[in-house]
């Protein structure tokens, strides 16, 4: 049975929304930083290799079953770029405007402007389980060049959810977890944590 849990981020966003979710099922979340653990490389060219290095990782130097996620957005017309170097699409300071500017200049004169969120969460029992938990979610939508919103985070402001046209920076927080890549992953891992806690 799993009862704690580490979390291999330190956005307090994620940490809210996972221990939120975890809640119900009696788990505790820990982010890693409160056991010091450092940020774990992402060598890797896929989002389940990322999360599940980085989840391998903090339960190798905790002790405890981790869980991990990896996520980017994917644009059609760029071969599925950032992907999983969305968050240092423009370089190594992380920072989201430079990566939105860098991401709408690429677009330039571009019609094509299909993208999708993806997110994949990856939970290990212990650093060597050969069964990790995976599950995975997406959010189809549009990359536009005027940014909107003030919510979000990331390439929100400038992803147009076509169903509602609202950017994530735009969307109530609410409405954005059910439609979320994330939020779709969360739900399908949470099944899974629920099948193997009731074995």
């Amino acid at each position: 049975m799993i009862s704690r849990l580490v979390l291999a981020s330190n956005n307090p966003g994620k940490l809210r929304e996972f221990a939120r979710l975890l809640a119900p099922l009696g788990i505790d979340v820990v982010p890693q930083a409160e056991l010091r653990i450092p940020d774990a490389p992402e060598p890797h060219i896929t989002f389940v290799e990322n999360a599940l290095a980085k989840a391998r990782h903090a339960s190798a130097l905790s002790g405890l079953p981790a869980l991990a996620d990896d996520s980017g957005v994917c644009v059609e017309a760029l071969g599925g770029a950032p992907g999983v170097f969305s968050a240092h699409y423009a370089g190594d300071q992380r920072s989201d405007t430079d990566n939105n500017l860098k991401l709408v200049r690429e677009l330039q004169g571009v019609a094509d402007r299909r993208a999708h969120y993806y997110c994949v969460l990856v939970l290990v029992r212990h650093a060597d389980d050969p069964e990790p938990l995976i599950a995975e979610g997406t959010w189809p939508g549009i990359i536009i060049d005027d940014a909107r919103g003030d919510g979000g985070f990331g390439y929100d402001p400038h992803f147009l959810d076509v169903d509602s046209g609202l950017t994530g920076a735009e969307l109530p927080l609410e409405i954005k977890n059910a439609r979320s890549h994330r939020g779709h992953a969360m739900r399908t891992l949470v099944v899974k944590i629920n099948a193997v806690q009731t074995l």
